[in-house]
C-alpha cells in the first residue's frame, strides 16, 4: 500500500514552459534567424549586459584565462575529465560496425558515423556548471565529432575562468562567452560569424530548454530537459541524515526541483522530514532548496521492497539513489531511471561532477523511454546494403515485386521487376550454358 506523508506539486499539475516562455523564445529565435549577429549582440547586451568586441575567445585569451587559475583547480578538472573520458571510451569501444551476409550474395551492414558538428551549452548564473563542459564537449570528442563549439554566459560581467578551462581541456574547437536563448539560436541557426551546428546538447534554464525544443528538427538535440530530479529509495537500514543531505543536494539546483523519498520505513520518513528542516537552518543555498522542498518535495511510504520497485518505476526519476540492505536488487529489477546510485558510499554529486558517468539525464518521466547523454547520442547508426550476385537480385526481386503489388506501389514494383528481368534472364542463360 502506498501512503503519501508529504505531497508535492506533480508534473501533471504544473507547466514548466508556459505560454509566455514559448512566445518569448519563439520571438527571440525569429530575431536571430532574421538578423544574425546583430540580434545576438542586442539580446546579449540587454539580457546579460555583455557586448564584447568578439564573443569568441581567441587562443591567446584562453591561454591567459587558464594561466590565471590555481593549479589545484586545473588538477581537479583533469582528474574529473580523466574519469569521464575513460568511461566514454569504453562505451565507444562497445559500439561496433557490422557487416553480414544474410543470404548468399546479399550483404547488409551498418556504420556508426559521428555527427559532423555539435554545439554544447554550458550553463552559468548562480552555479557555473563546469562539469557540463566535461559531459558534453569531451563526450562528443570521444565519439569522434570533428567540430565541437561551446557557449557559456558571462557571470556578473566576467568570463567564468574555470568553465573556459574545462571547455578547452575537454577539446572544444571554438569557445564563445555567450548565454541564453541567443547562444542556442546562434549555434543552431548560424550567424555571419558562427557557422551552424548539426546538434545541440547541454542543460539550461526554462528558456534554453524551450529554445532547444523549438529548434529540434532543424538540429538534433540530446534530451527535452526539465528541472533536475532525485528519488531516494530507502529501507530500515538507511539513516535520516544521509537521506536529507542527498535530497537537499539536488533541491538546491532550483525552486522547481522534485526531490522524493520513497521508503518502507515510516519512522525514517518522519525522521528525514525533521532532519531536512534542521539542515535548512544552516545550508548556504537554503533560499532555493527550501522553496524546492516546500513545493516539490515528496515523502512516500510503502510496505514492501516490491512496491519500492514499482513506485520507483512509476516515478521514473532522473537520479535514483538506493539506500537499502540489497542495493543491487534494484539494478536487477528497476527499468525506469536516468542513472542509479547504489549504496550509501555513492551519491548523485559523484555522478554529477566526477565519477565518470554522464550527468545529462532524462527528466519529466522521460526515463520511461530513453537513457541519458553518452557517446552513442553523437553517433548515427546508418545502414547499407549490397546485392552481389544476379541470382540473389532476381530472387529478392520476385518477393519484392509481389509485396509491392499488395501495397499498390507500381513504381516500386517496377524497380523489382526490372532486376528480375535483367538478372533472372542472365542467371537462366548462365545455367543453360552449364
Amino acid at each position: 500500500m502506498v501512503r503519501i506523508i508529504k505531497k508535492g506539486i506533480t508534473y501533471a499539475e504544473s507547466k514548466e514552459a508556459d505560454l509566455k516562455v514559448r512566445a518569448t523564445v519563439e520571438s527571440m529565435l525569429k530575431e536571430v534567424g532574421e538578423k544574425g549577429d546583430v540580434a545576438v549582440r542586442e539580446l546579449s547586451g540587454r539580457l546579460d549586459k555583455w557586448s564584447p568586441e568578439s564573443f569568441k575567445l581567441s587562443g591567446e585569451q584562453v591561454e591567459n584565462i587558464i594561466a590565471g587559475l590555481p593549479q589545484q583547480v586545473i588538477e581537479d578538472i583533469k582528474f574529473a575529465q580523466t574519469q569521464i573520458r575513460n568511461f566514454a571510451q569504453k562505451q565507444r569501444e562497445s559500439i561496433k560496425d557490422i557487416e553480414v551476409e544474410t543470404l548468399p550474395g546479399v550483404i547488409l551492414g551498418h556504420k556508426n558515423i559521428p555527427v559532423n558538428s555539435v554545439g554544447c551549452y554550458v550553463p552559468g548564473g548562480r552555479y557555473p556548471m563546469v562539469a557540463s563542459a566535461h559531459m558534453s564537449v569531451l563526450t562528443a570528442k570521444v565519439a569522434g565529432v570533428q567540430r565541437v563549439i561551446a557557449c557559456t554566459p558571462p557571470i556578473h560581467g566576467e568570463i567564468p575562468a574555470s568553465t573556459v578551462a574545462a571547455m578547452h581541456m575537454a577539446g572544444a574547437d571554438e569557445i564563445y562567452i555567450l548565454g541564453g536563448v541567443q547562444a542556442v539560436a546562434a549555434m543552431a541557426l548560424g550567424t555571419e560569424t558562427i557557422k551552424p551546428v548539426d546538434m545541440l546538447v547541454g542543460p539550461g534554464n526554462a528558456y534554453v530548454a524551450e529554445a532547444k525544443r523549438q529548434l529540434y528538427g532543424k538540429v538534433g538535440i540530446d534530451l527535452f530537459a526539465g528541472p533536475t530530479e532525485v528519488l531516494v529509495i530507502a529501507d530500515h537500514t538507511a539513516d535520516a541524515e544521509t537521506c536529507a543531505t542527498d535530497l537537499l543536494g539536488q533541491a538546491e539546483h532550483g525552486p522547481t526541483t522534485p526531490a522524493i523519498l520513497l521508503t518502507t520505513s515510516e519512522e525514517l520518513a518522519h525522521a528525514t522530514l525533521k532532519e531536512i528542516e534542521r539542515q535548512l537552518q544552516t545550508l548556504p543555498t537554503a533560499d532555493i532548496a527550501s522553496v524546492s522542498w516546500r513545493d516539490y518535495g515528496q515523502v512516500i511510504v510503502v510496505d514492501t521492497v516490491e512496491e519500492l520497485v514499482s513506485e520507483g518505476d512509476r516515478i521514473a526519476s532522473e537520479h535514483v539513489e538506493v539506500l537499502t540492505e540489497n542495493p543491487r536488487y534494484f539494478l536487477e529489477k528497476m527499468t525506469n531511471y536516468g542513472a542509479l546510485f547504489l549504496g550509501d558510499k555513492t551519491n548523485v554529486a559523484y555522478g554529477d561532477k566526477v565519477i565518470g558517468t554522464n550527468h545529462t539525464l532524462p527528466t519529466k518521466e522521460a526515463a520511461r523511454y530513453t537513457g541519458g547523454l553518452w557517446v552513442g547520442k553523437f553517433l548515427k547508426t546508418c545502414t547499407y546494403q549490397e546485392v552481389r550476385t544476379a541470382e540473389a537480385s532476381a530472387m529478392i526481386g520476385e518477393y519484392c515485386s509481389r509485396l509491392c503489388a499488395i501495397e499498390n506501389f507500381s513504381a516500386h514494383q517496377a524497380q523489382a521487376d526490372l532486376r528480375v528481368k535483367r538478372h533472372g534472364k542472365k542467371e537462366a542463360e548462365l545455367m543453360g550454358n552449364k
